[in-house]
């Protein structure tokens, strides 16, 4: 093992197990190193919280916790990842979950993404949501005619998913629409991090999305 902070060879085992670097001097604990690892393999392997939790017999809130901490530390390397990249296309999405599909009202739930295509790649751009905008849309009563506007919306983009198959951001779109299902329901104060959790392993194959995760991680110490 080498130290976490500064990657050096030499480390001291202490009485309390921890380790300490010859180096930097810093300490850290090997066990909870592991418990690190073991968590960030869970997520990459699609385990929700309470499998993760009943499979590795860590506690769910703890497990709660890292997963929302690694989905913060994608949500950043995304970004990081994106910046200054030349877009080649990009489309504009809306989700609804089906549940709700059948009632006007319940549009204004819906998040409206959009999807740009990159260097084999995709990055989403969460806009605004309109649910701020409900009760003025109801009590005007052009709720109707926005609901309208949005089905057709909807029924155009179906059909464009169908016929570009191909096309990465219509590649992506299916992959979200199948990603986001296990979840059973996602607030609106957290779709963004789910968005970007599946965005991540979207562009990512498994094996990559642990190290980046492994770095990021042991980067901070494994807090």
């Amino acid at each position: 093992m080498k130290c976490i902070y500064c990657n050096h060879a030499k480390l001291y085992t202490l009485k309390s197990g921890q380790m300490k670097c010859a180096k930097c001097k810093k300490k850290f604990s090997p066990k909870k190193i592991d418990t690190q690892l073991k968590l960030i393999e869970a997520f990459c392997e699609n385990l929700t919280v309470n499998e993760a939790s009943k499979q590795l017999s860590i506690n769910y809130i703890t497990v709660k916790k890292r997963y929302e901490f690694f989905r913060q530390l994608i949500a950043n390397f995304l970004e990081e990842e994106y910046r200054d990249k030349a877009v080649i296309e990009y489309d504009e999405y809306i989700y609804l979950e089906k549940s709700k599909k059948k009632v006007k009202e319940n549009i204004f739930d819906a998040q409206n993404f959009l999807t740009f295509a990159y260097e084999e790649k995709v990055y989403n751009l969460l806009m605004p949501n309109l649910n701020k905008y409900k009760n003025q849309f109801l009590e005007e009563g052009t709720d109707g005619v926005y609901f309208k506007e949005f089905s057709k919306f909807m029924m155009l983009n179906k059909i464009s998913k169908t016929r570009k198959r191909e096309n990465i951001i219509t590649q992506f779109w299916l992959f979200f629409e199948d990603a986001i299902l296990k979840y059973k329901g996602v607030s609106s104060e957290n779709f963004f991090y789910y968005l970007k959790e599946i965005e991540f392993k979207f562009n990512y194959e498994k094996s990559a999305q642990e190290e980046i995760l492994r770095s990021k991680v042991t980067v901070r110490g494994g807090n």
